[in-house]
């Protein structure tokens, strides 16, 4: 491994990238503890002292922001409305005609889908944090009544919000120069160190209350969870496909047998993403439908307060479950297109052994594509309500690292850069990083 490290750090254009990467890393870090003008840092501090934060409600958004959001920093709104948005252009996909001719114009389409996303990203930003700032004005969004904005001036709460968009956009264009000239996808690679910053701090927190016994425990516990994480995310269905043979001059070359690769778990973090966004709903229903004098609330809130309010009752965690089901098979039957891979593999005259091409080529794909779909989602709802599970048997914060969107996006982001790193070295006739 060292001497792999080592023959990494020896090629002068690797090393630069590397060097680069952690240099943006450093910068988007910083950021996270610059308070945003007109915010009291100190009352800041104070309240998360006394452990007043919303709970359950802004966790996820904490999480993707490396714990910004409740510094209420100039990054506080994280890389979460780049996330939204780039979630949302994919899905336009289906619903408008013009983003899947886009699609399919290569790069050029591309780039004018990069575009759309940016553009989606400001205004996501802006809606963001006018309800964030909204929120550490009148106190709630920490749960602490220290002010965290002393002067509530119109002035002061456009500048705040106007310093949040603006930091929400330098962080997708740090994500952009990490893609461009260093190393892996800078997007992922900032959702990947905004999560592994909150994990000392969670363990930390394990370690305190529950002793050394439990956190030795729940590390022996992660370290499993994680091999067996890696296992699924890189097992795969592959489907032989073999070409026709082609004349070349006067010759007839038969091309090579292939395959199509089908992962198991197809859907990433997405459904896991999908599924949270939505049951917040309930919190913040609460939330904004909760007297302030100390009067009892209508009944409809106390009923989603005791089944959806933290997230630790049965009917939660049924509902979630249930919910990444359901978002699985609808975003792989969103981006896996079975007629569209027929058609190509017809045009390039490619088929299945055994299967005819055109319809039954796209009916056995759809066959495929269903049934292995199936323990995905299972896979996706068990890792999904590890941290949920957690915050009951060892009273652990909802911010557990060994379980749901952290887990995942931090193996996948990890075996996504180390197998870029190794297809660099590789293509310097070194042996690469993975032997």
């Amino acid at each position: 491994m060292f001497s792999a490290i080592a023959r990494v750090l020896r090629t002068p254009d690797l090393r630069n990238k590397i060097w680069f990467t952690l240099g943006i890393i450093a910068i988007y870090r910083l950021g996270s503890f610059i308070p945003a003008p007109g915010v009291d840092y100190n009352n800041v501090q104070q309240c998360l002292a006394q452990g007043g934060t919303s709970g359950g409600l802004y966790s996820f958004v904490n999480m993707f922001s490396g714990g910004a959001m409740l510094q209420v920093s100039i990054f506080a709104l994280g890389i979460m409305p780049y996330i939204t948005a780039s979630i949302i252009v994919q899905l336009l996909r289906v619903v408008i005609p013009r983003f899947e001719e886009l699609h399919k114009q290569g790069a050029e389409g591309q780039a004018t889908i990069t575009q759309y996303t940016r553009y989606l990203t400001i205004a996501l930003a802006l809606l963001n944090a006018t309800t964030i700032t909204s929120l550490a004005r009148t106190g709630a969004l920490l749960n602490c009544n220290l002010p965290i904005i002393p002067d509530g001036s119109l002035f002061n709460i456009l500048l705040i919000i106007v310093v949040l968009t603006a930091g929400s956009v330098m962080i997708m264009w740090l994500g952009e120069r990490i893609t461009e000239r260093g190393v892996g996808n800078g997007m992922s690679m900032l959702i990947f160190v905004s999560i592994a910053a909150g994990f000392p701090g969670a363990m930390g927190q394990i370690w305190v209350t529950q002793g050394w016994r439990t956190f030795f425990t729940v590390l022996a516990i992660g370290m499993v969870v994680v091999v067996l994480v890696i296992f699924v995310e890189q097992s795969q269905r592959r489907i032989p496909v073999q070409y026709a043979k082609r004349q070349v001059g006067r010759q007839m070359v038969s091309a090579p047998s292939t395959y199509l690769p089908i992962k198991v778990n197809m859907a990433g973090v997405i459904p896991v993403i999908f599924a949270s966004s939505i049951l917040m709903l309930p919190g913040i229903l609460i939330q904004f439908n909760t007297p302030q004098d100390g009067t009892e609330p209508p009944g409809w809130v106390l009923f989603l307060g005791q089944y959806f309010g933290t997230g630790s009752h049965p009917v939660y965690m049924f509902f979630y479950f249930l919910m990444i089901i359901g978002f699985t098979y609808f975003y792989v039957s969103i981006t896996f297109n079975p007629k569209e891979i027929s058609d190509n593999m017809k045009q390039y005259g490619g088929f299945i052994p055994g299967i005819r091409a055109g319809k039954p080529t796209e009916r056995y794909l759809s066959y495929v594509i269903s049934r292995i779909t199936f323990p995905g989602s299972l896979y996706l709802g068990v890792i999904a309500l590890i941290p949920l599970i957690a915050f009951v048997l060892i009273n652990a914060n909802q911010d557990f690292p060994f379980g749901g969107t952290s887990i995942l996006i931090m193996v996948g982001v990890g075996l996504e850069t180390v197998k870029q790193i190794n297809a660099q070295m590789e293509q310097r006739n070194y042996e690469g990083l993975l032997r």
